[in-house]
């Protein structure tokens, strides 16, 4: 093997390894961003009692655009301010909720108050007061996009699809670790008899250069 050989096939290792590196990174970095939105959409808001929920309007808009997933915080009416983005019962009671930011409180004789709302891309404000007992939350924190994800899912699968995926980027990147360690030993192996040979090559042709 000639010198020039020699370093083809240095210059080729070295490009795999940079190949190697970079999907290594790619995977590590997928899996952080996975495991991530697990924990933001999963596990806070079940560790703080949250709920949560998917924007399907474009009232909130540009605040929130459909398909934003917003995570709903239990909050005591009482200490609601102007500004604040609240999810609540459309009407006292019942399932149907909607988020829109408090834009007005009226505190009435008895100690109650009243919320007039108003959604970020309306032109009005909402026609009916919201009380207290019709608040489920303040908007804590939003992810944008998931909230599709998080209406295609069902509660259950919800549950395992998320951990799933990132259990497979978590195989891909140990898959990737030990096909490293294993060409580097195996390169770290193979370098002196190249590095050997390399030199051999070297005395032969100044052996020939010198005898002609």
């Amino acid at each position: 093997m000639t010198g020039r050989q020699h370093g083809t096939e240095a210059e080729s290792e070295k490009a795999r390894g940079l190949i190697y590196y970079l999907g290594l990174g790619v995977s590590a970095g997928l899996l952080a961003l996975v495991l991530l939105v697990a924990a933001m959409a999963i596990i806070v808001p079940a560790v703080s009692g949250s709920t949560p929920m998917t924007i399907l309007t474009g009232s909130m808009t540009p605040t929130y655009p459909p398909g934003t997933l917003i995570v709903v915080k239990p909050v005591n009416a009482d200490t609601l301010v102007i500004g604040d983005p609240i999810t609540y019962q459309i009407e006292s009671g019942k399932p149907a909720v909607v988020t829109h930011r408090v834009i007005g409180i009226t505190s009435v004789s008895d100690g109650t108050r009243t919320f007039t709302t108003q959604g970020d891309a309306n032109n009005t404000a909402d026609a009916k007061q919201v009380v207290g007992a019709q608040v489920r939350g303040k908007v804590w924190y939003s992810i944008p996009y998931l909230g599709w994800v998080n209406s295609w899912v069902n509660g259950e699968g919800r549950s395992w699809l998320i951990p799933a995926i990132a259990g497979g980027l978590f195989l891909y990147a140990g898959y990737m670790a030990a096909s490293g360690i294993a060409g580097a030993i195996k390169r770290r192996g193979s370098r002196e008899p190249v590095e050997t040979e390399a030199k051999n090559d070297e005395r032969l042709d100044a052996e020939a250069a010198s005898e002609g």
